[in-house]
Parts: structure tokens; C-alpha cells; sequence
């Protein structure tokens, strides 16, 4: 970084999107994303998709980790992606996916425009790192 370039802070909005009501890896994810010293908002269980791209562009976020465990990922992811476009603000939002998802969806996922799809087990740091390598330059 050179002198003068001042590092900003990562912004990240943690979503649960349909009616998963599974939050623990939100919440760890949340928690060592702020560990990392990002800026984390957390959307609370049950949200639309509707209601995370308002978040996501509201917040103005650089990274929107989507949390999903219930098997709905093929529908609500892209209609997170689909309503960023419209607002104009997928090309500068990394989106991530967390969560159970087969691999047979994975590269459906990442053609919808999802960057990365990390599963159980995990390690937090390959997370942080990935996030810190492919966050959008604003």
C-alpha cells in the first residue's frame, strides 16, 4: 500500500434468506468477519430476497455472505443477484455463499454470479482471505 492510500474497512452484510431458521454459522461467520476487523451487518432470520438486496444496497455494502441451509439456494440466491443488478450495485458487491450446498449446484451458483460457495468446515481464515483478495475496488 502506498503512502497516502488509506485501507478501508471491508463492508459485509451476513444474510438468511427464505425460511431457514438455522443462524449459528451466521452468527460465528459474523463474528470472525468483525474479528478480521470488517464492518458486519447481520439481517436476522426469515428475509426475502427482496429484503437483503434493500439491505445490501442500502448499507452500501462490499460483500453480501448469504447463509443457506435449506436447500432453497437454486431459487433465492439468483433472486438476490437478479434484484442487485437492477439496482446497479452487483458489480460492486462480492456475494458469497455459505452454507449445505450440493456439489452439483455449486457451478449453477457460481454461473448465477456467486463468487465463492464455502461449505461446512470451512476454515474462517480461508474465508476472511478470500473476501480480503476478491473484495470489488471501489
Amino acid at each position: 500500500m502506498s503512502a497516502g492510500q488509506e485501507q478501508r474497512t471491508i463492508r459485509c452484510l451476513v444474510a438468511k434468506v427464505g425460511l431457514d431458521g438455522h443462524d449459528r454459522g451466521a452468527h460465528v461467520i459474523a463474528r470472525a468477519f468483525r474479528d478480521a476487523g470488517f464492518e458486519v451487518i447481520y439481517s436476522g432470520l426469515h428475509r426475502a430476497p427482496e429484503e437483503i438486496v434493500q439491505a445490501a444496497v442500502q448499507e452500501d455494502v462490499d460483500v453480501l455472505g448469504i447463509s443457506i441451509l435449506s436447500g432453497a439456494h437454486n431459487t433465492l440466491v439468483p433472486k438476490v443477484i437478479e434484484g442487485l443488478k437492477e439496482y446497479g450495485a452487483f458489480e460492486d458487491t462480492l456475494v458469497i455463499v455459505g452454507g449445505i450446498v450440493p456439489d452439483e449446484d455449486r457451478e449453477d451458483l457460481i454461473a448465477a454470479g456467486v463468487s465463492e460457495v464455502f461449505g461446512p468446515g470451512t476454515p474462517m481464515q480461508e474465508t476472511i482471505d478470500f473476501v480480503r483478495d476478491n473484495v470489488p475496488k471501489r
